[in-house]
């Protein structure tokens, strides 16, 4: 009877010992059980290029999800610090890849160096870091697009004009467009930029600062935009001003409102492409990433092609979001 009881306390013992180290390795991220995850970290939809590319980054990650069983955490932020702290978490949860599209690149810049120190591959969307903590980007051709726009309004004011531009806030993006617009005019003395204000890549702001630029200038000949939704900004301003001056406006991104008022004939008469697709790309080389596959490319950048009345029929989708 004691042998008997020694025996089944010996046989519980081991049963524990087999339930507990079961139970341990189904949490283990080191022993390869738990699935994969990848970290996104976006801003807010503060406009519609913005909320399009949110929506295109879940539906690839669902996508994933459901194809591959990757899981993944999404975070939205109003401003730099939120967004740094967003990515805290992100680390702390361990997630094997983060996606972030950084506010400003500036102040995320110590943060991409944070995701490097801490191991983690980093896949950076449109605005671009300072540094090399990044693992792959993937963008529109920012320069691309103010070469474009400097060479349409070169061609369409015949080398001779005043020129509006409305910028971006601090970021590559911007930089790069107005590095671009003002190269590709260098040759013309004839045009000149007479103002140059950022409207935040918000139709509202845009709205607000062309109000101003308007009244401070009584001859305006063109108005180059770095964004879709901050042109409608700057198209309402001059509509409620009646200023007939002005031959045309450009904007950048590829929005559905923009491509109509083209097609219409509108005041604006061009765009450049910067898709908010391109985030779909991101998730996607995230995921090899995540998988410690080494990714194709370093550098994945999308064409800027120019959309006007000629072509705006290939590209426009009524049942767009953005």
């Amino acid at each position: 009877m004691k042998k008997l009881l020694v025996l089944c306390i010996g046989l519980l013992a081991a049963f524990v010992l087999v339930a507990c180290s079961s139970e341990k390795g189904s949490s283990s991220k080191i022993d390869g059980d738990d699935k994969l995850t990848i970290g996104i970290s976006l801003p807010s939809a503060t406009h519609g290029w913005m909320g399009a590319l949110i929506d295109n980054a879940e539906k690839q990650a669902k996508e994933l999800k459901k194809s591959e069983g990757i899981n993944y955490v999404m975070t939205n932020a109003a401003d730099p610090n939120k967004q740094a702290n967003d990515i805290d978490d992100l680390i702390s949860q361990k997630v094997d890849v983060i996606v972030m599209l950084p506010i400003e690149s500036a102040a995320l810049t110590p943060v991409g160096q944070k995701i490097k120190d801490a191991g983690i591959p980093l896949v950076i969307v449109d605005r671009e870091l300072e540094n090399d903590a990044a693992t792959v980007v993937v963008k529109g051709d920012n320069e691309g697009i103010g070469v474009n726009a400097g060479k349409y309004f070169i061609e369409q004011l015949k080398g001779k004009g005043k020129v509006v531009e409305i910028t971006g806030p601090p970021s590559s993006v911007t930089e790069q467009r107005g590095a671009g617009f003002k190269e590709a005019m260098e040759s013309e003395s004839g045009i000149e930029i007479i103002a140059s204000q950022s409207g935040d890549f918000s139709t509202e702001k845009s709205l607000e600062v062309m109000q101003n630029i308007l009244q401070a200038h009584s001859q305006i000949d063109a108005v180059f935009t770095q964004d879709d939704g901050m042109a409608l900004g700057v198209l309402q301003a001059i509509k409620e001003a009646g200023r007939k001056d002005i031959q045309f406006v450009t904007g950048a991104g590829g929005g559905k409102e923009v491509f109509e008022n083209i097609k219409d004939g509108g005041l604006i008469s061009a765009t450049f492409l910067y898709s908010p697709t391109m985030v779909e790309d991101a998730v996607k080389i995230a995921a090899t990433l995540a998988k410690g596959e080494d990714p194709e490319e370093k550098m994945v950048v999308k064409e800027a092609t120019q959309v006007t009345k000629e072509n705006v029929d290939e590209h426009y989708d009524p049942d767009s979001k953005f």
